[in-house]
């Protein structure tokens, strides 16, 4: 009797994790893998900006948007990440004119580089269909991991260093 319920459980947990390692693969069908592509535009700052085809150090390419709650639980996590790693960029996906951009950050109480995408195209780019989601590019310019949904910011700061190595 012992031995068939822990079967029906070791059955359950291999189910659950099939039931989400398929709900990631269908969340990253579009995205794109290999050499990051292009990401070129302004800050909300105003300064140009472009990624590195090679950078020195990993980089993380976060987009995002204001109407999107998981984004705003993980702010924070993200504008640490930018104040110990410089590289970091992120991209607000479909959030409207750069006014209501920035209002939202500043009534959020974040700060780390965003470049505008109101039209989405550079999220099209990168085949971001929803948000929040993370790349961190290794120095050689390739994709090295991708992150849909909520990450935690340990998890995050975990891959930039591996992508380091």
């Amino acid at each position: 009797m012992a031995n068939k319920r822990w079967r029906n459980r070791i059955a359950q947990i291999v189910l659950f994790v099939l039931l989400i390692a398929g709900i990631r693969i269908w969340q990253q069908r579009d995205m794109v893998s290999g050499a990051a592509p292009v990401l070129q535009g302004m800050t909300l700052a105003g300064q140009s900006y472009t990624l590195p085809v090679h950078p020195d150090h990993p980089v993380l390419v976060h987009f995002w948007a204001t109407w999107c709650p998981i984004c705003r639980t993980e702010q924070s996590a993200i504008a640490d990440i930018a104040k110990d790693y410089p590289n970091t960029m992120t991209v607000a996906m479909q959030s409207g004119k750069s006014d209501a951009v920035e209002n939202h950050m500043r009534e959020q109480g974040v700060a780390f580089s965003v470049v505008n995408d109101p039209d989405g195209s550079i999220a099209r780019a990168w085949g971001v269909h929803a948000v929040p989601v993370s790349f961190v590019i290794s120095p050689d310019g390739n994709i090295r991991f991708v992150e849909v949904g909520y990450t935690t910011g340990i998890g995050l700061r975990l891959r930039l260093w591996l992508a380091g190595l």
